[in-house]
């Protein structure tokens, strides 16, 4: 029988049970910093020993956070992650830069395994380069600051039939074959949201003052130029990024335009509005891939097993270890990730369910995202683990995909099979431009610092309208329409983080299909892909998956036409 139970790390270098306060870490770094390092062996020992305090350093702000978001109305709980990220990390940045220092200035460095060290020594020197000393303060400020989204969007809640639901929750009601009650339903959840927006607007007035801030302090005209250094895009620029948008308004948008033509003549309707496009135009009911939360963590094992055991014994593994929260529920933040924890070589999965196919895609995505955690686990130093996102992102777009094959786990009606694959298929296009308008978007707010909220509101409108603005007619839903930015977490929280999406969509597309020519060679190159964590570039990585590294007109074009045959061979 296999042993699901996950041993505890033991530590080499730091003590077993080392307390995360400053006057325990403190000694610690400065035995680093003042550690004599006399050849190449010492100088990798010396990496490992470092990587080996960072893993448990992030791993116990890892809980911090999941632990907050899971509930947003704890005092306690908030104060146990600002504490962290006020007493604890403004005093490591300064000296982890004269860490990085300390490494980069080691005359042993060129001794090392070029090949094996290459991304790694790459990102310590741009770290090195966009270090400053009077953004440290300003970085934790941030930090703090953005949190407070997860406090206003947590709270959120509606009332609909008399009965209290959170947004995610009261979602459904939108996809209700009574035109009347998914209008309502929708109005309900846009008004809820408006009643935050000046106070959202406020916050995010207040992020874009303080990053931008923290742009100049670097030596930097704005904030996206900094951005782009930060999060280490040694491999496109922002005007590649502009390239792809226009990519997708070209190839994508005229397909999606295309498909909400057909829904409305489905639904019998002229003019599609807002609250007309998740229900299904079958004239049945939303799909239901599962009951309950435990039901859906069941299925999603099972899936995964029959893809590979290997990957059902991850999720099974994540199970019994209780490494799960997918229930929605108030005063839970919004949204779903999978968070790695570093030491430990497991992740946790978070999530809102409420019982609908989007929360399928939501656990196979999220569960691709813990595979890679799993595949990356031995891998010798933490930073060989810190994957980019367009890789990251890779593994659980592909995954979505990857794991429809599997789907009759969720639906054992051949019919309510067929109409999943083809909304998956129809979302993953969907995402696209989207995606576009997002990072778009991000790009005019802070290259245009001194906006104000009815500037970035017109703004918002303006780009999301040349991307098709949904597919649906907005007059009468003016405010509604303005305000939809808000609902984007990664705005507010991970700034930058989203054309990464439409990337590593590509690369999904690209790996099914290949799947469905040769599932097992594809299977084996996917995940020999992600058990390269960071260790190699970006394109190195994609072809390594059996994929190109590539977002250019003609590229979108095979993909995107792939896509559209593949839905019209569902019917």
């Amino acid at each position: 029988m296999i042993n699901l139970n996950i041993p505890a790390k033991q530590r080499a270098y730091i003590p077993q049970n080392l307390e995360m306060k400053w006057d325990n870490l403190e000694p610690i770094l400065n035995d680093l910093l003042a550690r004599p390092i006399a050849d190449v062996s010492g100088l990798e020992q010396w990496l490992k020993d470092k990587s080996e305090l960072e893993a448990a350093l992030e791993e116990d702000f890892a809980w911090r956070y999941i632990k907050m978001s899971c509930d947003t109305a704890n005092e306690e709980l908030l104060q146990s992650f600002q504490y962290f990220a006020t007493e604890i990390e403004p005093k490591i940045s300064p000296i982890a830069n004269q860490l990085n220092q300390k490494f980069n200035d080691s005359p042993f460095i060129d001794e090392l395994d070029q090949e094996k060290y290459f991304v790694y020594i790459r990102a310590i020197r741009k770290a090195i380069e966009i270090y400053r000393e009077e953004n440290v303060e300003l970085l934790t400020k941030l930090q703090v600051t953005q949190q407070k989204y997860q406090g206003v969007t947590g709270a959120m809640s509606v009332e609909i039939g008399g009965q209290e639901y959170t947004l995610e929750q009261a979602a459904n009601f939108i996809k209700d074959t009574d035109r009347s009650i998914r209008q309502q339903a929708w109005e309900t959840i846009q008004q809820r949201r408006l009643v935050d927006k000046d106070d959202l607007n406020i916050l995010f007035d207040e992020l874009v003052a303080m990053r931008h801030q923290v742009a100049l302090n670097a030596g930097f005209e704005n904030y996206r130029d900094y951005m782009f250094q930060a999060l280490g895009r040694f491999d496109y620029t922002p005007q590649d990024c502009y390239h792809f948008h226009e990519a997708i308004e070209k190839q994508v948008v005229p397909i999606l335009k295309e498909q909400a033509q057909k829904r409305a003549d489905a639904l019998g309707i002229e003019v599609l509005k807002p609250w007309d496009m998740e229900v299904s135009t079958t004239g049945k009911a939303a799909l239901k891939p599962f009951k309950n939360g435990a039901e859906l963590i069941d299925k999603s094992i099972e899936c995964f097993n029959a893809i590979d055991p290997k990957l059902g014994q991850m999720l099974a593994t994540m199970k019994l270890n209780n490494l799960f929260d997918v229930e929605s529920r108030k005063g839970k933040a919004p949204g779903g990730y999978n968070y790695p924890l570093a030491e430990t070589g497991a992740p946790f999965i978070f999530m809102n369910s409420a019982n609908s196919l989007r929360d399928l895609t939501t656990m196979v995505h999220e569960g691709g995202h813990a595979i890679h955690t799993f595949l990356t686990a031995h891998l010798e130093l933490n930073d060989f683990k810190h994957c980019p996102s367009e890789v990251a992102e890779l593994a659980s777009m592909s995954m979505e995909l990857i794991s429809m094959d599997n789907w009759n786990i969720y639906f054992d009606n051949e019919e309510d099979l067929l109409r999943a694959k083809r909304e998956q298929l129809q979302d993953v296009l969907k995402t696209l431009p989207w995606v576009a308008v997002i990072d778009q978007f991000q790009h005019w707010i802070y290259t245009n610092p001194s906006h104000n909220a009815a500037d970035r509101e017109e703004t918002f409108k303006q780009i999301y309208t040349r991307f098709g603005a949904g597919f649906s007619n907005w007059e009468g839903q003016e405010a509604e329409f303005g305000n939809l930015w808000q609902k984007q977490l990664h705005l507010f929280e991970v700034p930058f983080y989203y054309i990464e999406y439409a990337i590593a969509q590509l690369g999904a597309i690209a790996i099914w299909k290949n799947y469905k020519e040769h599932p097992q060679k594809a299977m084996e190159q996917y995940l020999e892909a992600l058990s390269l964590g960071y260790t190699k570039p970006i394109n190195e990585i994609y072809e390594t998956a059996g994929i190109k590294f590539d977002f250019s007109l003609s590229y979108i074009q095979e993909l995107a036409s792939f896509v559209k045959d593949e839905l019209q061979k569902l019917g």
